[in-house]
């Protein structure tokens, strides 16, 4: 990884813009940079009102000049690294892979290495497939605590095959998820535009406005009294859309530390009781699993179906719900 400076910035405080603080200005106008890196800039004197260098909760007046050199941001590098990688299906177009949870699809701030993506380059080689060099291959994501399917393009026709079927809804994603309380019915489908939160800039959530599209359909498997085990599959393919869905209409995905709500536990029924406190004890992240991959091969046009089996932990708090044999 390399330095890279980031160019000046300067604003002139609006009558609109009057009378905020410091930080939650420059929170609005780099919307590009996170709340840490501007705070951290802030405490270093990296930003100067009319001239000198002011705290975070410093209030602005109209007509102020506002300067702000960025800090320099490390330059990320997609690199190989001998780690386990679960492979299904692999090719010389076409990788298909079950990805174990903890491990995050390609490098980012905060997570430079130790990706699928640094474990593809050591497995198959230096590959490219589009303009970021970050991604190769990677036509779809996973959530870092979520397990399961994800297919990888090796080459560029087969990247841009694989992303027209994904657009195209041709792609069939199927999940099993487990969600907190009752369904009123034992399918559905799940409806609302997708965006990021209004306040929680790291979460995403269902807007009325400047949000995309999103559909998800749900089946009931198993009902547990207090959670349901579902089938889930995806129409659209939105950031975090099952978790937020599910969320949002009050089933929330169980261990989700994001968007869950674990301390459901406390009002289930005495009898239950146990039981859910060792269901959210042995989770452990969000029990959400990518089991099922429906594609047609990019370069042969085979159908091709691939499913994983729950992970180890996803298969434990199951068991630990279900009645002991011969009960």
């Amino acid at each position: 990884m390399s330095d890279r400076s980031a160019p000046r910035r300067e604003f002139t405080v609006s009558e609109a813009d009057a009378g905020l603080r410091l930080d939650a200005f420059l929170n609005t106008r780099c919307p590009d940079f996170s709340r840490t890196r501007i705070q951290n800039d802030l405490a270093a004197g990296r930003v100067l009102v009319q001239g000198r260098s002011r705290p975070k909760g410093f209030k602005l007046k109209e007509g102020w000049r506002v300067t702000y050199e960025p800090s320099p941001v490390r330059e990320l590098e997609a690199v190989a690294q001998d780690l386990p990688l679960d492979v299904v299906h692999q090719d010389p177009h076409l990788i298909v892979l079950n990805k174990a949870a903890g491990m995050v699809v390609h490098p980012a701030p905060g997570h430079p290495d130790g990706t699928v993506v640094n474990a593809l380059l050591h497995h198959v080689g230096r590959f490219r497939t589009a303009d970021d060099p970050l991604r190769p291959g990677i036509v779809h994501r996973l959530d870092r605590d979520t397990s399961g399917l994800m297919a990888v393009a090796l080459t560029p026709e087969a990247h841009n095959h694989l992303a027209d079927q994904l657009k195209d809804r041709r792609m069939g994603r199927d999940y099993q998820a487990l969600s907190w309380g009752q369904w009123h019915e034992d399918a559905g489908t799940l409806q609302g535009d997708i965006g990021r939160h209004p306040r929680h800039r790291v979460r995403m959530a269902v807007v009325e406005r400047q949000g995309r599209p999103a559909t998800t359909r749900y089946t009931v498997q198993e009902d547990f009294g207090f959670a349901q085990l579902c089938r889930v599959k995806l129409e659209t393919g939105r950031t975090h859309q099952i978790r937020v869905h599910f969320a949002h209409n009050h089933h929330p995905v169980v261990g989700d530390p994001l968007y869950g709500d674990d301390r459901r536990v406390a009002g289930v029924h005495p009898l239950d009781r146990v039981r859910a406190q060792a269901m959210v004890k042995g989770a452990g992240r969000q029990m959400l699993h990518a089991f099922r991959l429906a594609l047609t091969h990019p370069a042969t046009g085979q159908e091709m179906v691939f499913e994983a089996p729950l992970p180890e932990d996803f298969a434990t708090v199951l068991a630990g719900l279900r009645p002991a044999p011969g009960v």
